[in-house]
């Protein structure tokens, strides 16, 4: 009873309290894309609602373990996300969903397995940096880094551009704060920059055209403007107040696309408007200046390194979701955390949660 005490005793309430403000709206917002005037238990709101009763589930199983006694898998972690990225090429047994093979179909739900490798990636990164951070002084240590984190963005980018932008932001940011020398960083840059147009080569059909689109925004026949312009009809038109909860024309008569997901930042701007909209960054910029507090009190490197892989994965995803609803960056299908329906994502979010609230317990002095 005490040990349950010292954890609760020594946890970041904001941080346990935030998840709840973001289901809240989650939840009306997902009701909202399914009705007008009312709340309505829809079948998305129920699946949503249980994806957040598991993921608070999960979320304190990974608290009561020491996320150190995770140093001694790093092998099998690394082989099994590697496989788990794999299953999706199982015929029969994965799915393509907006044009991304990055599914499969477990009957009752589908399964997005990048969203658990994300954070398996986060772990496996932080261990082998904590390992290896003064080689990052040298193009040897970073193309070694690079080479270890290669094999999950290849696949992934394979299956969902998105998910491979979200991981090399992660490797990124904690390589950067790992202690790679600037130098070497800024020439990196230059020689990626350069290589972008191979990049683009090698890219999938749909994922050309997003790029395409983001290029060339008054072209409405590319894949992905109509559903930006859309967006930004639709947020523009609610104005400070917004039109009224339930009440969002551009959702009602669906002319606003992918709702519940990918655009559901743009349904509560145009319902709760510029104030709701601003309610929201800041919860998130909460979140994240808490997981940022946390890494900075962190006792070693490896659970520092955690934090910021995370801080890396949810910053970002949180900027290119909002950015894509206004146009300021392409469609890439990465949705707005712990608010975007999506059952993988929820319980993902809340299992990464469980791992830094993990390291800001252990990062205290506690007598177990």
């Amino acid at each position: 009873m005490k040990y349950f005490w010292n954890l609760f005793k020594n946890i970041d309430k904001i941080l346990l309290f935030l998840p709840v403000c973001f289901a809240l709206i989650s939840i009306v917002m997902i009701s909202s894309t399914a009705s007008q005037g009312e709340f309505v238990f829809a079948k998305d709101v129920k699946i949503q609602f249980i994806a957040y009763l598991l993921g608070f589930c999960a979320m304190s199983c990974i608290l009561l373990v020491d996320y150190k006694l995770f140093e001694n898998w790093e092998r099998p972690l690394y082989i099994g996300s590697i496989f788990l990225l794999l299953t999706v090429y199982i015929p029969g047994l994965g799915v393509e969903h907006y044009g991304a093979r990055s599914w499969i179909d477990l009957k009752v739900v589908d399964f997005q397995p990048s969203e658990i490798v994300k954070i398996t990636f986060v772990i496996l990164m932080a261990l082998y940096l904590s390992k290896n951070h003064d080689t990052l002084k040298t193009y040897k240590g970073v193309f070694r880094a690079g080479l270890y984190a290669s094999p999950f963005i290849v696949i992934v980018l394979k299956e969902d551009l998105g998910g491979a932008i979200v991981l090399s932001v992660i490797w990124l940011a904690m390589i950067f704060y790992a202690g790679i020398d600037y130098k070497i960083l800024g020439k990196s840059a230059c020689v990626f920059v350069v290589a972008l147009p191979i990049v683009y080569r090698f890219m999938a059909s749909h994922q050309k055209e997003r790029i395409d689109a983001f290029l060339h925004p008054d072209n409405l026949g590319l894949a992905g403007n109509y559903q930006v312009w859309q967006s930004k009809v639709a947020i523009g038109s609610g104005g400070f107040f917004g039109k009224g909860l339930f009440q969002g024309t551009q959702k009602e008569l669906k002319f606003l696309p992918v709702q519940k997901s990918d655009f559901i930042y743009s349904v509560i701007v145009e319902e709760l408007g510029m104030i709701g909209g601003a309610l929201v960054i800041a919860l998130y910029a909460v979140f994240l200046y808490k997981i940022l507090k946390i890494a900075y009190n962190a006792k070693e490197n490896y659970g520092a390194l955690i934090a910021i892989g995370f801080i890396g994965m949810f910053g970002f995803q949180v900027f290119e979701n909002i950015a894509m609803t206004l146009g300021a960056m392409p469609v890439t299908g990465i949705t707005l955390p712990f608010i975007s329906y999506g059952g993988s994502s929820v319980v993902a979010n809340m299992i990464a949660l469980g791992f830094i609230l993990n390291v800001g317990i252990r990062s205290k002095l506690i007598n177990f």
